[in-house]
């Protein structure tokens, strides 16, 4: 029997190990160290359309089939899940990294403006779906529930659309692919 030693293969520490308060900047510095697949949930239809790259997309439960976000409640895209009462989780591919970054706000683009240039379709909710995703589900929301700063959103699935590729990872502020 092989045995899996850590130290093997972990990289270098570049710094040392601190403890640190349990505040708002120590938690998102040690959740950036947490690799995450990248994906765009989006909402709405036309003008009203809006969407947000998260890292926090993921099955709540596989019968039923349910799945969980978490989107702040101050960002543009929960009022939009909200009123429409749908969102698609759209898991994305290393050639989606512009498409990321657009959703997350870099270079100012807002609510539909953030879909162009990417084909869109809809499946069964209504919610919009890029059409070359690595996965998209479709889901009617179930149940939201707010909690500080942000809204746990979950969504009954009612279709799934099964792409290619492997999906966009993130971690400590960069992109990372998995060939």
């Amino acid at each position: 029997m092989s045995r899996f030693i850590a130290t093997e293969f972990a990289e270098p520490r570049i710094r040392p190990v601190l403890d640190q308060p349990a505040d708002a900047i120590n938690l998102k510095e040690a959740m950036r160290t947490l690799g995450g697949g990248v994906c765009i949930v989006t909402a709405g239809e036309g003008d009203l359309r809006s969407g947000a790259t998260v890292t926090s997309a993921t099955a709540l439960s596989v019968d039923p089939p349910r799945m969980l976000v978490s989107l702040n409640r101050t960002s543009s895209t929960w009022p939009v899940v909200d009123r429409f009462h749908h969102f698609a989780i759209n898991v994305l591919g290393a050639e989606h990294k512009g498409l990321a970054n657009r959703f997350a706000g870099i270079g100012g683009l807002k609510g539909a403006e953030r879909y162009r240039s990417a084909e869109w379709t809809r499946l069964a909710s209504g919610a919009p779906v890029l059409e070359d995703a690595v996965a998209a589900l479709d889901c009617e929301v179930e149940e939201a529930i707010e909690r500080h700063s942000h809204v746990i959103v979950i969504g009954r699935v009612l279709a799934i659309r099964i792409g290619f590729g492997n999906s966009l990872l993130y971690q400590n502020g960069r992109y990372h692919s998995v060939d």
